[in-house]
């Protein structure tokens, strides 16, 4: 019975667990101008600045990443603060929480012609964590924000190895400059 409760639960859960990608960008900007890309300083920054987010080993996986996904865009790394773009990342970790009402038993009408037995409300909170990647692309010239992508999904158990670390981070950097340059 316990089991029965739970499912609404875990298809909450599935439903949820598509990443949600966003961009906004300067319509006024050429973004054909632009051919070439710095890191800002700091190039990774991360919220919250916990130790066990933050590591030598995420920011090369990201470094690696973004440079690989600029450089199939055309755009080729500038020394630092030289480029056309400056890129800066951040890795976003917050805790949200949700309810989930569930109801058994007790019914009223058809098909079985009146109310029976006793009825049962279940409240539970849910408590989750949603990671967010955000890439900032910033003008060389200027300094001024024209163009940030990000993605957000809910963040399950860690990966288990370091290959799996940096595939996913792979595929988030793809996903996100996959808007970049906006059409």
């Amino acid at each position: 019975m316990r089991a029965l409760l739970l499912l609404p639960l875990l298809v909450l859960l599935s439903a949820c667990q598509n990443a949600q990608l966003n961009r906004d960008y300067d319509q006024q900007r050429d973004f054909g101008a632009y051919r070439s890309w710095s890191w800002q300083s700091p190039a990774v920054q991360y919220s919250p600045n916990d130790p066990r987010l933050q590591s030598d080993l995420t920011e090369q996986r990201i470094r690696s990443a973004v440079n690989e996904q600029l450089e199939q865009r055309g755009l080729r790394q500038a020394s630092a603060g030289a480029g056309d773009l400056r890129v800066g990342v951040w890795l976003i970790v917050d805790n949200r929480q949700e309810q989930i009402t569930s109801q058994t038993g007790g019914s009223w009408g058809y098909p079985w012609g009146g109310y029976w037995g006793p009825g049962y409300i279940d409240t539970r909170t849910l408590d989750y964590q949603v990671g967010t990647l955000q890439v900032d692309l910033y003008d060389g010239k200027d300094g001024k924000l024209v163009w940030r992508g990000s993605r957000e999904q809910i963040l399950r158990a860690p990966e288990s190895t370091p290959s799996e670390r940096e595939a996913n981070i792979r595929s988030s950097v793809r996903e996100v400059l996959s808007q970049y340059p906006p059409h």
